[in-house]
C-alpha cells in the first residue's frame, strides 16, 4: 500500500490567544500536525511558549500584508506601508506590486528581520518557511523569498497548486479567481524554487477546505482526488528527488477559536475571518473521531516537516 504523509499546518500561530489556544487544542488532539508562526501577530511570544510547552513543529509564516513590520526602519517611510502605516492588504499588496511601487530590497530586509524574530522567540530557524496569504509565489517576490531561504538554510516552502481545484463549485466565482491566481503564480515560481533547491510536499491541499467549506468529506475527497491525479503523474511539477513508495501531503487549516476585538491581529486589530464562526467549524471538524479513524485506515501518518 503507498504510504502517505500528511503534514497538517494550522496558520496564523499567534494571531492572538484565542487562535493559539485552537490551534493546540487541535495539536493535542493528534489534528494538526505542525503550525506556521505570524511573527508579527499579537500573540507571537505566547505562541512560541506554547510551541514549546508542547513541543509542536513550528515554521514561519512570513507576513508582508497585515498589520506592521517588524524591521525598525521599515515602520515608517517603507514602500511596503499604506496612508496608514500599514502593509497594503492581501489585495492592496498585490495592486501595488503590479504598479511597481514596492521595493525588493525592503521585502528582503522585512523577510529576513522575520526569521530573525522567530530565531529570537523559538530559539531555531524554521525547519519551513512559508507566505501569508501567498505573498510568497508572487511576481518578483518569489525571487527575494527563494534568496532568503537559501541563505538561511530553510529546506521547505508551500507551493499552493491544489489537485482538483477546478472541479470545486462550491467556491463562490470571486474567491476561485483568486485562487485561479495563486495556482498561476505558483505554477511560475516552481523553477524560481528548484534553482535554489528548495523542496515542498508532493501535493498541496487548503483552498478547497477552508472555512465554512470544510468538512470531513471534502477532506477525504481532496486527498483522494490528489493521490489519484499524483500516482497518474498528472499532478504537481516534478519534485527534486522524488520518491516512489511515499508521497508527501500538505493540508493547510486555520482552526481557532474567533478572535474577539480589539485583541488579536498583526498591529491593526483582527479582520473578519479570523472573527467569524469558520475557524472554530474548522476546529471542530479537524477533531472529529472519524477524520482520524479514515487517516489510520488509509495508512496516512500525520508528521511535520522536519519529519520529511
Amino acid at each position: 500500500m503507498l504510504q502517505v504523509k500528511l503534514i497538517v499546518t494550522g496558520d496564523d500561530f499567534g494571531y492572538c490567544p484565542r487562535r493559539n489556544q485552537g490551534i493546540v487544542d487541535c495539536f493535542l488532539a493528534g489534528a494538526v500536525s505542525n503550525v506556521s508562526l505570524l511573527v508579527n501577530g499579537s500573540a507571537a511570544a505566547d505562541a512560541a511558549k506554547l510551541a514549546r510547552r508542547y513541543n509542536i513543529p513550528i515554521g514561519l509564516h512570513a507576513n508582508l500584508s497585515e498589520g506592521s513590520p517588524v524591521c525598525e526602519v521599515l515602520k515608517t517611510n517603507s514602500s511596503l506601508l499604506n496612508q496608514d502605516g500599514f502593509f497594503h492588504g492581501k489585495m492592496g499588496f498585490r495592486t501595488a506590486l503590479s504598479k511597481g511601487l514596492l521595493n525588493m530590497s525592503e521585502v528582503k530586509q522585512e523577510l529576513k528581520a522575520q526569521v530573525e524574530l522567530f530565531h529570537e522567540l523559538t530559539g531555531h530557524l524554521p525547519p519551513h518557511m512559508d507566505g501569508h496569504q501567498h505573498i510568497h509565489v508572487l511576481p518578483e517576490v518569489r525571487h527575494v523569498f527563494a534568496e532568503v531561504l537559501e541563505e538561511y538554510g530553510i529546506k521547505y516552502t508551500r507551493v499552493p497548486i491544489e489537485p482538483g481545484l477546478h472541479n470545486c463549485d462550491w467556491i463562490p466565482p470571486s474567491l476561485m479567481d483568486f485562487y485561479l491566481g495563486v495556482e498561476e503564480d505558483s505554477f511560475n515560481t516552481v523553477d524560481v524554487f528548484t534553482r535554489h533547491g528548495i523542496r515542498w510536499p508532493d501535493i498541496y491541499i487548503g483552498l478547497s477546505t477552508m472555512g465554512k467549506n470544510m468538512s470531513v468529506s471534502n477532506i477525504w475527497n481532496a486527498i483522494d482526488t490528489a493521490i489519484v491525479e499524483f500516482t497518474s503523474k498528472a499532478s504537481l511539477p516534478a519534485q527534486p528527488t522524488p520518491q516512489s513508495r511515499t508521497v508527501t501531503i500538505e493540508l493547510m487549516v486555520h482552526p481557532g477559536y474567533p478572535s474577539v476585538p480589539p485583541v488579536g491581529g498583526c498591529g491593526d486589530g483582527p479582520d473578519d475571518f479570523s472573527q467569524s464562526w469558520e475557524r472554530l467549524h474548522e476546529l471542530q471538524t479537524l477533531i472529529k473521531a472519524e477524520l482520524q479513524s479514515h487517516y489510520k485506515t488509509r495508512n496516512i501518518q500525520l508528521c511535520s516537516f522536519k519529519d520529511l
